[in-house]
Parts: C-alpha cells; sequence; structure tokens
C-alpha cells in the first residue's frame, strides 16, 4: 500500500512532463484602420494567388519571445510574397490566425497572415 502512494505522485509528475498543450484561433475580425474602399461587386476583377506569412517567437520560463510584433512581421513577410508591383493589384480577405504552443516552461507562438491578392482588369 505505502508503495502505491509513493508511486502516484511520479506517475502524475510524468504525466505533466510528457503533455503538452496548444491553442489555435483565427483572427477574423478586421483590426486594420484603413479608409481605402474598393467595391468588388462587378467582374472588374481576377484572383491571381493566395500569398501567406508567418512569425514565430519562444518563450523559455517566461523570458525571450518578443510576441508583440509578431502580427506585423507576419504580414511583412507576406506582402514580400505577394508581388504587388507594377499593375493595379490589392490584397483582400486577409485573415490572421494564432497557434499557442506550451511544454512545460517552453511556449511558443506562431502568427500566420494569408490574404488573396486580386489584379482588376478595367
Amino acid at each position: 500500500m505505502k508503495t502505491k502512494i509513493l508511486i502516484f505522485p511520479f506517475l502524475v509528475a510524468a504525466l505533466c512532463c510528457f503533455s503538452s498543450c496548444a491553442i489555435h484561433n483565427g483572427l477574423t475580425n478586421n483590426v486594420n484602420n484603413s479608409t481605402t474602399n474598393v467595391i468588388l461587386q462587378k467582374n472588374n476583377y481576377k484572383i491571381i494567388k493566395k500569398v501567406q506569412g508567418s512569425a514565430s517567437g519562444l518563450s523559455v520560463f517566461g523570458i525571450g519571445g518578443s510576441f508583440q510584433p509578431l502580427i506585423a512581421k507576419a504580414r511583412a513577410k507576406m506582402l514580400e510574397n505577394a508581388g504587388l508591383q507594377g499593375g493595379s493589384k490589392a490584397i483582400i480577405n486577409e485573415i490572421v490566425e494564432v497557434n499557442n504552443k506550451g511544454y512545460i516552461m517552453v511556449f511558443t507562438k506562431t502568427i500566420t497572415v494569408s490574404a488573396y491578392v486580386i489584379e482588376f482588369t478595367e
């Protein structure tokens, strides 16, 4: 009986050490404060491609991992991949996805920003 009582805390500690947590959510609301409005109700554009960019941060024991500029970094990478130079192109339907993972005292956060590139035909 006494050995069962001693084994239980070690079993709980082992389960905690080998488990992890992950949270994933998408920020689908418009957090941009842009004043440019383009009405896409006519067939005057074509979708060229879908682009995305990601940025990650790592924190160990709560130290490190500057998580604040991750959305800006991911958006900048997405815009690099978009190739908006030349022609009348725009980004539409931007989606920000957040993925948080935790392993004991190590936490990672990955932000992925994706959107569609369109080109106006008229």
